[in-house]
């Protein structure tokens, strides 16, 4: 990786958060299916996390599958289902090896029982691990984990355990779905697409963001490195007005 990145700023973010986008895309362009372009996403998603781990991220958030995207194609979404299997057994052992401790974010209501399962144990096989977490959103969308959120609020009212006065950003953060994770201090988007896609709403409230053109498959290690670096010359105000003199 060129360097980009400065370890001296020490201000590698905890959490990255990637939505990966392009995968159909790179595919269309190299004249092969679309599955195609989403086995090389998985492929560039495993080098990626063993890049963050390197940098000392401790948290990367990945979008593989939206709730929105049932509504694709029936082959490509079984394809989908499939690959999420296929990557799930063999990524274990690199798991393992490098300290990665995966979770899901997403309602299971929808998936493949085996795909839930298979989820299930591996989360557990890995629940020792240290050195990063991988938060695979899976058949996930912002508007259901806050309809999600909504719902625990009102059962819990309705049993009288809270009172109106009791809802606010503390109680709703930790019926988020991964409320153990700190908030994404960066948000990455492949592709060259200007928009959030209906992710992490609540948790990206004030993440930095970075937009590069580059399509999944062929994001590097240079690229991140460059969204890094971008981030480290930022000042993070959190909605405060900040001296700059004192943020340099």
């Amino acid at each position: 990786m060129e360097s980009t990145v400065n370890p001296a700023m020490n201000r590698i973010p905890d959490h990255i958060a990637i939505i990966m986008d392009g995968n159909g895309r790179w595919a269309t362009r190299q004249g092969m299916p679309r599955l195609s372009g989403h086995f090389q996403g998985y492929k560039t998603l495993h080098n990626t996390v063993i890049w963050a781990a390197n940098l000392g991220v401790k948290v990367l958030t990945a979008y593989a599958f939206s709730s929105e995207n049932w509504t694709r194609p029936e082959d490509e979404v079984e394809g989908l289902m499939e690959l999420v299997l296929v990557a799930l057994r063999a990524e274990i052992e690199m798991m393992m090896e490098e300290g990665v401790r995966i979770v899901r974010s997403g309602r299971s209501e929808g998936l493949p029982d085996e795909v839930v399962r298979e989820f299930d144990h591996t989360t557990q096989q890995t629940q020792s691990n240290s050195r990063i977490t991988l938060n695979i959103c899976l058949n996930y969308g912002w508007r259901n984990e806050i309809i999600d959120a909504a719902r625990r609020v009102a059962e819990m009212a309705a049993n009288q355990r809270i009172q109106p006065a009791d809802v606010d950003e503390k109680l709703l953060s930790s019926l988020m779905y991964r409320p153990e994770l700190p908030d994404p201090d960066l948000l990455i988007r492949t592709a060259g697409e200007l928009r959030v896609s209906n992710f992490l709403l609540w948790e990206i409230a004030y993440s930095e963001i970075y937009v590069t053109q580059t399509l999944w498959p062929d994001f590097s290690e240079e690229d991140l490195g460059k969204a890094i670096a971008s981030y480290q010359l930022r000042t993070r105000k959190f909605g405060a007005v900040v001296d700059e003199q004192q943020a340099d």
